[in-house]
């Protein structure tokens, strides 16, 4: 019903920029948040920012500072604009659409590779 679809990544050097987009399709009526997500290899996917409805965004702490996480409503998505990236960075990052009731719905992901 819900199918969001990233877009944006690639391979980056430190200290670069790089902007992921995630276009949700289908209703999203029953949403009230959305979140990117990481998972890099050897390490548990993690929630890295997330925005609600209402335009209220958070951060884990590693990325505050360097990453917006915004939104467009009339186009149905949402952007992780990531500045100052770190290898540290390197991740499949994932886009999820939170439903009212519990749950979300998942992105395939996209891979950002940060290079020395």
């Amino acid at each position: 019903q819900v199918q969001p679809v990233e877009s944006g990544g690639g391979l980056v050097q430190a200290g670069g920029s790089l902007r992921l987009s995630c276009v949700v399709s289908g209703s999203i009526f029953s949403i009230n948040a959305m979140g990117w997500y990481r998972q890099a290899p050897g390490k548990q996917r993690e929630l890295v920012a997330f925005i609600t409805s209402s335009g209220i965004t958070n951060y884990v702490d590693s990325v505050k500072g360097r990453f917006t996480i915004s939104r467009d409503n009339a186009k149905n998505t949402v952007y992780l604009q990531m500045n100052s990236l770190k290898p540290e960075d390197t991740a499949v990052y994932y886009c999820a659409a939170f439903r009212e009731r519990g749950g979300a719905y998942w992105g395939q992901g996209t891979q950002v590779t940060v290079s020395s």
